[in-house]
């Protein structure tokens, strides 16, 4: 007897599919408010962080329309033909928390490891970034330059490599929109405090101070993104 193959789902492609259910029997109606994060969290029990997940990707395939500040809604008239993921899919939690954990690493290593003409390079490149205080285009790509200038330091070329990719990442349709909703004009503000900051402890050399920093930078980024 032949024995189907069994699909591990992402958390938050769960969540998706149970609320898409929910939407064709018509729990939610079109055009009606679904309950709250906090709501959906508890009647599934699972974090708010992964129903947040779940809803930026049900509204990338059009059944439903976060209003920020003003709730979620169920897409009136709801898709024909839902858009199709084509994306690689991955938990946008985990990104974050996988740079967390590698970029502590690279901002380590560049505070022992970096030359003197790469500190040179760096404190350029955060001069540049502390003059952009919106989260547009141009904030982004020097905000790219900055976290690779990093890498680089770190004197290891699969290091700078790993970092370009997991940068990457964060192009995804699902990122650029759950940073769109969840984010504001202080966001940039905020990220170039935390970018002065692990310069500074880089330019100092201080290995365990570059880290920290880099600890706290991502989690403020976290924070924002998927805050309780």
């Amino acid at each position: 007897m032949a024995l189907p193959t069994l699909k591990v789902e992402r958390l938050y492609r769960q969540i998706s599919n149970v609320l898409i259910n929910c939407i064709k029997s018509a729990q939610f109606a079109p055009g009606e408010m679904i309950p709250s994060e906090r709501d959906l969290s508890k009647q599934l029990g699972v974090s708010r962080s992964s129903i947040r997940e779940a809803l930026i990707a049900l509204e990338i395939t059009g059944w439903i329309e976060i209003r920020t500040g003003n709730g979620v809604y169920v897409s009136n008239p709801l898709p024909l033909q839902p858009v199709t993921q084509s994306e690689e899919e991955f938990s946008l939690q985990s990104l974050i928390k996988a740079r967390q954990i590698y970029e502590c690493t690279t901002a380590e290593l560049a505070a022992l490891n970096g030359t003197d003409d790469q500190r040179e390079k760096l404190a350029e490149i955060n001069h540049e970034l502390t003059q952009l205080n919106i989260n547009n285009d141009a904030f982004l790509e020097e905000d790219r330059r900055f976290h690779l200038m990093i890498s680089e330091m770190t004197g290891n070329e699969v290091l700078r490599d790993m970092m370009e990719y997991l940068w990457d990442k964060r192009n995804s349709r699902r990122f650029v929109r759950l940073e769109t909703h969840y984010t504001d004009t202080d966001f940039a503000r905020e990220m170039n405090t935390d970018h002065q900051a692990i310069t500074d402890a880089i330019l100092a050399r201080d290995a365990q101070g570059a880290k920290a920093a880099m600890q706290g930078h991502l989690q403020h980024v976290y924070d924002r993104l998927f805050s309780e």
